[in-house]
């Protein structure tokens, strides 16, 4: 199992991938606003790991492993930024997916993905929670 670190950069090095023909490790900094030496060292496990190819000075290159896993981190925390948006929570919606993301169950997530699929074809119920009214056992 990654760390919540390491599944940022491969995560953000999937990303990159998609619309960049060479991966770096300062675009990698810069996306995450991590230091350059983080990102290295996270870069080196990620390699020991099977998921990336690094090597100093050379072009980062993710192996079949590194784009499953990859692809998988970058639809899960979609999945998560189209749920806070369907049930309306007013809140940065990036960084609370990426609160949630790393701490959810796979099995919370697809059942997330579950709910999502009924909200989206129950918009009279989406509705309803946004413009439910109510005093919350969470108020202060």
């Amino acid at each position: 199992m990654l760390s919540p670190s390491l599944e940022d950069y491969l995560e953000e090095a999937y990303r990159l991938s998609l619309y960049n023909k060479e991966i770096r490790v300062k675009d990698i900094a810069g996306c995450l606003n991590f230091s350059m030496p983080s990102v290295v060292k996270g870069l080196k496990k990620l390699d020991e790991l099977g998921y990336i190819r690094y090597r100093p000075y050379e072009k980062i290159k993710l192996l079949d492993k590194g784009n499953k896993k990859g692809k998988f981190l970058v639809d899960r925390n979609s999945l998560l930024k189209k749920f806070i948006t369907i049930i309306g929570a007013n809140c940065d919606i990036n960084q609370e997916a990426e609160a949630m993301e790393h701490y959810f169950s796979i099995e919370t997530i697809k059942s997330i993905e579950k709910l999502i699929v009924v909200l989206e074809e129950n918009e009279d119920i989406v509705e309803k929670i946004k413009s439910l009214k109510m005093n919350s056992v969470l108020d202060l």
